[in-house]
């Protein structure tokens, strides 16, 4: 054979390769308002920077007269591009082949861009649109499952792992999304379960559909597996993109720096005014955020779980930074259960890949009730204070307003290595609120007194003379500084900018055994 005709061979596989599961598959694919996975890809990347890999493998499975249908490909389509000029690795499964069901030779294709973007310090993308494991391979399908579980892993920490879930992801196929750092899910083609409705009934005698069971918001608000949660897939590959601007591309970098043209020391005077005179008033702590940032531009994580505490990546002076506050607006700021399981996944993201940590507090406490301590507030709280204590990133904290008892000190208080401490002149810092401490401090003196009421509203006014405010703790050097609000976001880029070469370690070890 001439090497014109092998070039002509080798033309055409690859374009029998490009067409999956065929016309038929994708025509169906479509209708379901589902992308295919090059289509994907080539959305996602650069364009013409995609390179593939194993293009034209194929299973091995010779069961169940497996042998007859062999796919090129078999499933997946894996390789490395761009985004924004910046190398990723990607695996994106093909539904029209299978039914992007995983077999060992598929996982092996995966596992192969994972060890690759694990050596070279690359992000890993995974676009999820999978039936499960392949039942005609048994113990083969799962052998695969388990070898991109490992590889998930030893990457975590290293590389930013992004799972986008674009179909169906049951079974063993959710625990390799659940390692990663950031999961995504669309309202109309994604859902995620362990055992599907089927099952449920058969096991438990319950009906639920799959939208209830494992459906985008249902991870969103109830579970808190899914971070972001867009409308169709277009808005799932912009969102990867935007997410990507913020992040370093492994744990040796520095986050990128993006050209801003908002002045650093710009005066936010409607901070001056945004904490209303009564202490038990709610505002939006989305508006403070907004204000001392890059533009304006914030990208909230897990915005729908939690909303008592919100985290999210934005810029100051261009860098990255990771924002962490409580929501007066939402049980009143209080840490619970999920906020704490939230706040300290975020804050160990970015200790981990080098992203400054900004905190806006305003905390009245952990939140209390039977529901809470059977469920192990304790522990739960305790996840957050262990995150903050670990991370070694510049830190910096504003108290906005209330920072008592335990909470203070969870949220990255002076006495949990946090670099620069500012509050407000509205802050207040004590062991509990003023009515609560003088009902405890005051209890005998209160049963004596001839107006009772009088008497503990004359000692709350003088409790917070003394302790309701940022002063005494300014006097014991736990805060650097009391700041007028509309220079918050000039203060916090010249620490940030002082920080800048900071270097924080914590004592050898294998690792810390955080409470989980």
């Amino acid at each position: 054979m001439s090497i014109t005709n092998k070039i002509a061979e080798l033309r055409k596989k690859r374009d029998s390769a490009r067409m999956g599961g065929g016309e038929k598959r994708i025509k169906s694919q479509h209708g379901k308002g589902k992308f295919t996975a090059r289509e994907r890809i080539n959305l996602l990347v650069d364009k013409d920077s995609f390179e593939e890999f194993d293009m034209f493998v194929t299973h091995r499975c010779t069961d169940f007269e497996m042998e007859k249908n062999k796919p090129v490909g078999d499933g997946v389509v894996t390789g490395c591009g761009t985004i924004n000029g910046k190398l990723v690795y990607i695996y994106a499964q093909d539904f029209t082949v299978m039914g992007g069901s995983l077999s060992k030779t598929h996982a092996d294709k995966i596992v192969k861009v994972m060890e690759m973007a694990t050596k070279v310090g690359a992000p890993i993308i995974g676009l999820n649109d999978s039936g499960g494991a392949r039942v005609q391979e048994g113990v083969d399908a799962l052998a695969g499952y388990a070898e991109i579980f490992l590889r998930n892993v030893t990457a975590s920490g290293v590389i930013p792992q992004i799972s986008a879930i674009m179909g169906p992801c049951a079974g063993g196929a959710v625990y390799s999304p659940a390692i990663t750092d950031f999961v995504i899910m669309n309202r109309q083609t994604s859902y995620m379960f362990v055992t599907g409705p089927k099952v449920v009934k058969t096991v438990l005698n319950e009906d639920i559909s799959t939208e209830d069971l494992g459906g985008p918001m249902v991870h969103a608000r109830k579970s808190g597996v899914s971070h972001f949660v867009t409308e169709n897939e277009e808005e799932t590959i912009e969102l990867i993109r935007d997410l990507m601007s913020y992040l370093p591309s492994n744990n040796l970098e520095d986050p990128p720096v993006k050209a801003t043209t908002d002045p650093i020391d710009r005066k936010c005077e409607e901070l001056n005014s945004i904490i209303p005179d009564n202490p038990n008033k709610p505002y939006n702590v989305e508006d403070v955020i907004a204000s001392i940032v890059d533009e304006s531009e914030f990208l909230e994580v897990a915005r729908n779980f939690a909303q008592n505490i919100v985290v999210g990546f934005a810029r100051m002076n261009g860098r990255s930074v990771g924002i962490v506050a409580n929501q007066p607006k939402v049980l009143a700021g209080v840490l619970d259960i999920n906020a704490s399981i939230k706040a300290a996944r975020f804050v160990r993201f970015c200790d981990a890949f080098n992203i400054p940590l900004v905190v806006l507090e305003d905390v009245p406490g952990f939140l209390p009730g039977r529901n809470q301590e059977h469920n192990g507030i304790i522990k739960h709280g305790a996840k957050l204070l262990y995150a903050f204590a670990e991370a070694t990133v510049p830190k910096i904290t504003i108290i906005l307003r209330k920072a008592y008892g335990g909470a203070y000190c969870v949220m990255n208080s002076r006495h949990m290595r946090a670099d620069v401490v500012y509050t407000w002149p509205s802050a207040e810092i004590a062991v509990m609120g003023p009515k609560g401490a003088v009902e405890i401090v005051f209890r005998k003196e209160a049963k004596k007194a001839e107006n009772i009421t009088k008497f503990l509203t004359e000692k709350e006014e003088e409790y917070k003379e003394k302790f309701a405010n940022p002063y005494r703790a300014a006097e014991k050097g736990y805060i650097d500084d009391v700041i007028e609000p509309a220079f918050t976001r000039f203060r916090i880029i010249r620490a940030l900018e002082m920080l800048a070469t900071k270097k924080d370690t914590n004592p050898p070890r294998k690792h810390g055994n955080i409470p989980l």
